[in-house]
């Protein structure tokens, strides 16, 4: 079975280079319309997908008569304005006539790097997916700055792969993959269909021979980076070729493609970094009952709370306290310390006539790492 049929979730990087055409400076309806066949394909087998699509800033150059020029920051700004409602005709466009809903994210890097923006940015793609829609991610070009930016929508791709959690990240590009040499200048270089992780050998092969591979502001090098991170996270990458019409299609039927490994599997990666890698900022302490739910891998609700310390905010990693003091899990608060304090203990029927709303877990199972060593 390929990589792509056998994903759960893919993310789906797509470069200007594929959706407009270079002549007129419009979208390239009839990849679009292939393309938008492949998508309905895997849907239909239930697997979930999200687009990062590019695009913005090249149509919005041809509506505001800007191609011929390069452009300066508010250029940029004001193109990317411009060419996003284009941009996204053209999916609804596509994705419609196979029968396919649509919905537009703008991110900024605060929405991947701010853990409280993080777990609302998670949250709306994952209602989006569970709605049928398939989101379709750009980076907020039109306020963006240079200095707070991703950079490239390969990076953009890969930290949206980590933030829900994806097992396949898929990077188009107009080439079909890493070569040890640049194929267009080097007749003997090989390529690697295979990568099992980057180091320097494979960095250096991205970042000479390959460093023109793949339209607009990115690269290999930058594909490889976005894999890097894909990689962290528990997901695999994909590089192939875009530009044959259903270039899916085509990946299932054996097209060459590079296929770069990970060495765990996204939950595993998550729960790891939650675990190891994040400051708490204050604790809970839960009773003997919620403790024995949390290692059933069940959430830590207001009810099995018995204290709060700190001043942790809504995205912050807490401390799991059990009643006898050891620490016996970490995760991501859902509220901030105040408002737990007011509902620890309550059940759930209670706790909306407290804070006006229904709030769900303090600590949902999906960003909870059990700390197994600390709790024997």
């Amino acid at each position: 079975m390929s990589p792509l049929a056998a994903a759960r979730l893919a993310v789906i990087k797509v470069g200007s280079a594929l959706l407009v055409d270079e002549t007129t400076g419009a979208p390239n309806i009839a990849w679009l319309e292939a393309f938008a066949t492949d998508l309905a394909r895997l849907r239909g087998r239930g697997q979930g997908v999200i687009l990062v699509s590019s695009g913005a800033v090249a149509l919005g150059r041809e509506r505001l008569g800007l191609r011929d020029r390069r452009l300066n920051l508010a250029e940029k700004q004001a193109a990317a304005s411009a060419g996003q409602s284009r941009l996204m005709r053209a999916w609804e466009t596509a994705l419609e006539g196979v029968g396919l809903g649509v919905a537009q994210v703008l991110l900024t890097p605060d929405d991947t790097e701010v853990r409280r923006r993080f777990l609302n940015a998670r949250a709306t793609l994952q209602t989006l997916l569970a709605c049928g829609a398939i989101p379709v991610v750009n980076e907020n070009d039109a306020v963006a700055t240079e200095e707070l930016r991703y950079g490239d929508n390969d990076r953009l791709a890969a930290r949206v792969a980590q933030m829900v959690g994806a097992d396949l990240l898929v990077l188009l590009s107009d080439v079909d993959g890493l070569y040890s040499g640049d194929p267009r200048k080097d007749p003997t270089a090989r390529h690697l269909a295979a990568v099992s992780r980057i180091d320097a050998t494979i960095e250096a092969m991205a970042g000479g021979a390959n460093a023109e591979a793949g339209l607009g502001s990115g690269g290999m090098a930058t594909k490889l980076a976005a894999a890097r991170i894909a990689a962290a996270a528990g997901c695999r990458t994909l590089i192939a070729l875009g530009r044959t019409p259903s270039p899916l299609a085509a990946l299932e039927a054996g097209a060459r493609h590079t296929l770069i490994d990970a060495p765990s599997t996204p939950a595993a990666a998550y729960k790891a970094w939650i675990a190891g890698s994040l400051t708490p900022r204050g604790l809970v302490v839960a009773d003997a009952g919620a403790v024995a739910a949390l290692q059933s891998g069940k959430s830590l609700l207001a009810a099995g709370v018995t204290a709060v310390e700190g001043a942790f905010g809504k995205g912050d990693a807490v401390v799991v306290r059990g009643p006898d003091g050891r620490d016996v899990a970490r995760g991501l608060a859902r509220l901030d310390a105040s408002e737990v304090a007011r509902i620890r203990g309550r059940r759930s029927a209670e706790i909306e006539p407290l804070l006006g709303y229904a709030p769900g877990p303090v600590i949902h199972a999906d960003d909870l790492a059990w700390l197994e060593s600390r709790a024997s």
